[in-house]
């Protein structure tokens, strides 16, 4: 099974960078056939075949889709993050890069409640345990460090997700250097998590941003069925000023006639700002 690229490999100083919520693995009840991550699977991976971006945050893995992203990636790729669970285990956000194009220099996992240092702690009117992964890399090819966070906010509890976004902006502002968020917000344009988030102007919705809009601007939720223009945008990337974005998209590309997910990935090229006094 292949796919077609959106955008594909791209060359410093840009960056791909890549949102996907791959689905949890369901059990096999009922006739919801198109759910089935046996099925899924495959085409999956010919959508990261195909895309290969340099930092890839996931949400919904489970230990076992885990693993197949990192097989589906291949050896070149290091894997961050696990199960959202007091444990380390269930489902997780993990977040993947290319570790030729991006040197590692610190990460962590934490739970969005009151005590993001235990995990599975839930604060906020959230059901079940939320949690980020946080990053700092350094660009191999420019040099430039930067923080990236992958989330996956709460899909019932709006005060959850104020709360969370909240808790991310806050991330960002202590400390000084430029930032990707990769999610699904279960929020669309213009809700309170949002506005939380963008609040003071720090960090912009890199759809808006971008200098060139691959797609039209569908749902990111299409649940297995055909995209639609009326639907919420849930799934963000989200970079600070001074980030530029010259081109973004939500893939559509159905490997062999096979939705990957129920949502669609939202893919970007951005080039980070060089810091002041850098040549």
């Amino acid at each position: 099974m292949t796919a077609l690229p959106m955008i594909g490999p791209v060359q410093a100083p840009f960056l791909h960078v890549a949102t996907f919520n791959i689905r949890r693995r369901m059990p096999p009840i009922g006739p919801r056939t198109a759910d089935r991550w046996a099925g899924r699977a495959p085409a999956v991976a010919a959508l990261l075949d195909a895309e290969r971006p340099h930092l890839l945050g996931t949400q919904e893995a489970l230990a076992d889709q885990d693993r197949f992203l990192r097989g589906a990636l291949g050896a070149g790729y290091t894997r961050l993050g696990h199960g959202r669970d007091a444990n380390g285990q269930g489902e997780g956000t993990p977040l993947f890069f290319d570790s030729a194009r991006l040197e590692l220099l610190d990460w962590q996992q934490q739970a969005l409640s009151d005590t993001p240092d235990v995990p599975g702690s839930r604060s906020w009117g959230n059901i079940t345990p939320r949690e980020l992964v946080r990053a700092t890399f350094r660009d191999r090819a420019t040099g430039i460090r930067f923080l990236a966070i992958n989330t996956h906010l709460d899909n019932m509890s709006r005060r959850s997700r104020v709360r969370a976004a909240d808790a991310l902006r806050a991330l960002v502002e202590a400390q000084p250097l430029p930032a990707v968020i990769t999610g699904d917000f279960n929020s669309g344009e213009d809700t309170a998590p949002l506005t939380a988030l963008l609040k003071g102007g720090g960090l912009q919705d890199a759809w808006g941003a971008a200098h060139t809009r691959l797609t039209a601007e569908f749902g990111t939720f299409p649940n297995y069925r055909d995209p639609r223009r009326d639907r919420k945008r849930i799934d963000w990337i989200v970079v600070s000023r001074g980030v530029d974005v010259s081109r973004i998209g939500i893939n559509t590309a159905r490997p062999g006639g096979v939705w990957a997910s129920d949502h669609m990935p939202v893919q970007a090229v951005i080039t980070l700002p060089t810091p002041d006094g850098a040549s």
